[in-house]
């Protein structure tokens, strides 16, 4: 298709939520104090982690990253999405929601990556407890750091370089409240069927392959801490658990944006609220609050901190 002959998009508009003016306050006080929430406690284990030595282990290591990659994630759409509750044009550029597209594709594929890291050093730390640190060196910890990016940032760039040059000539409403690859699709000028189907295999079928592989791991882990009974076996147990909920938790909704046919309108908007603002702040709730050791150092900090603030 000769792209000379269309009036290229210049800006695509989000219908948003709602015209009521009670749900966008409510809506706006919800997002707010969520995201606020979100941020607030992702950084809080972030600054834990790094200044406790008593945290300076793999698996805080990795914790604090998920903390920070869900800071950055949840910042990709929240701050827009709370500024234009109550706007009547909710307009994005062509630029700034291919942007938006890069940036969740990137950060939420280093998540899925990191996600399978975490579960391998919890499989090394229940499974081969006298050979953990030997594995889980800190150079691994950082290839596994390193590895996860450049997959996220590669699984990216594979879906953007076909549609970045699209050609978009009208309609450009968009019925969400921010930018994603099967919503944009629809809108190009163009068959993009196979585009459709490759944006399934890349996103889709790799969000359920990665599911069904950590699901199948920590089967395993499970079944292994339950032949050996015992009291760090129950320590181990709660760490699962909580790695789990993180996982059903951040999967969960991606699966269905990428291999759901056509969900309903009302469905994938929650579901996006759910990603875009709940999930980023319970992985800091879970991770803190069923956690004795990241609640002790959070303790052991406060208290230094007062203690320093009374002597200055």
């Amino acid at each position: 298709m000769d792209l000379t002959n269309h009036s290229i998009v210049s800006e695509f508009v989000f219908l948003g939520f709602t015209n009521s003016w009670d749900i966008q306050l409510l809506l706006f006080v919800f997002s707010f104090l969520f995201y606020s929430a979100s941020m607030m406690g992702n950084l809080v284990i972030v600054f834990t982690v790094t200044f406790d030595s008593h945290l300076h282990s793999p698996m805080y290591f990795l914790l604090a990253n998920l903390s920070v990659i869900d800071t950055v994630f949840c910042s990709i759409t929240a701050p827009k999405m709370i500024c234009d509750i109550f706007k009547k044009h909710k307009a994005i550029s062509f630029c700034g929601c291919i942007t938006q597209i890069f940036f969740s594709h990137a950060v939420g594929g280093t998540e899925m990556v990191l996600l399978i890291a975490m579960a391998f050093d919890r499989y090394v730390a229940i499974c081969k407890p006298l050979h953990y640190l030997t594995i889980m060196s800190p150079r691994m910890c950082l290839c596994f750091l390193v590895t996860s990016w450049i997959i996220g940032l590669i699984h990216s760039l594979v879906q953007l370089v076909f549609v970045i040059d699209l050609p978009f000539c009208g309609p450009n409403i968009l019925d969400s409240f921010y930018c994603d690859l099967p919503q944009l699709l629809r809108l190009a000028c163009t068959n993009t069927q196979e585009l459709e189907f490759m944006v399934t295999v890349n996103s889709g079928l790799i969000s359920v392959g990665s599911f069904v592989l950590l699901v199948m791991s920590y089967i395993f882990i499970l079944f292994t801490v339950w032949k050996h009974a015992s009291s760090a076996s129950s320590k181990a147990l709660s760490t699962l658990s909580a790695h789990i909920t993180v996982v059903v938790l951040f999967f969960g909704p991606l699966m269905f944006f990428y291999t759901w046919p056509s969900p309903t309108s009302h469905l994938d908007k929650f579901l996006a609220i759910f990603d875009a603002f709940i999930t980023p702040f319970l992985n800091p709730v879970i991770y803190t609050f069923r956690n004795k050791e990241m609640k002790v150092s959070m303790r052991r900090l406060c208290s230094h901190l007062v203690h320093y603030k009374s002597i200055s």
